[in-house]
């Protein structure tokens, strides 16, 4: 669906608006902007489900993801935190399909506000993020160093599973393996201390012996 400026523009207004409003009475307006993206939401979700090949289906939610983007903008810029599936799903559809700073964006004000997932998920927003962003590092995507390393410190005080907890850092840990060795170590040793069989032990050795011959006599 391609949008025109205009109405983009107006989008984005309208869901900032309706935002701010839904988060003062826990009311949303018929015919809303909200609900107009529930409708999308539920198209697309159809369309999506006939698609087998998870490859193809990344491909597909970034040729739908922008017709959401004027509606995040505005609930993002509203920040008054109202319950949101479908911002909480569109957070999941950036991370699927490669989008990690748009996720990040989605994910700092889902913690910040308490939002939680719809409850088909199943999981909390925080395990949630950590788990799908250290599972696209450690499947080869190219998630950068720096949005790990946020999503670490967004989700460090928040209760999840310690398997979580070991994959994030096993992640972070394997992406900063060549640039920052010694940091790299570090969130091995954590994954390890959070899950003896995250498969990390390797790499710990191999980091080890290679600081190690690092050191000056």
């Amino acid at each position: 669906m391609t949008l025109s400026p205009a109405k983009r523009h107006m989008m984005r207004i309208q869901a900032a608006e309706e935002a701010a409003s839904a988060a003062d009475s826990n009311l949303r307006p018929n015919a809303s902007q909200y609900e107009l993206m529930q409708a999308q939401l539920y198209e697309d979700t159809r369309r999506l489900k006939g698609i087998e090949s998870m490859k193809k289906r990344a491909e597909i939610k970034l040729e739908l993801l922008d017709a959401y983007a004027p509606y995040v903008t505005g609930v993002l810029e509203s920040d008054a935190g109202a319950s949101d599936d479908v911002l909480m799903t569109v957070m999941l559809w950036r991370i699927d399909a490669g989008d990690y700073i748009g996720a990040l964006d989605i994910g700092d004000y889902a913690l910040r506000h308490s939002l939680t997932m719809p409850d088909k998920f199943q999981r909390s927003t925080a395990c949630l993020m950590a788990e799908e962003f250290a599972d696209a590092a450690l499947k080869g995507a190219e998630v950068p160093a720096e949005t790990l390393c946020c999503i670490e410190q967004l989700t460090a005080s928040k209760d999840m599973p310690d398997q979580v907890v070991a994959k994030l850092h096993k992640a972070l840990g394997t992406v900063l393996m060549e640039s920052d060795p010694a940091t790299a170590l570090l969130h091995l040793q954590s994954a390890l201390a959070n899950n003896d069989n995250c498969g990390v032990k390797t790499m710990i050795k191999k980091l080890q012996k290679q600081l190690s011959a690092d050191q000056p006599d």
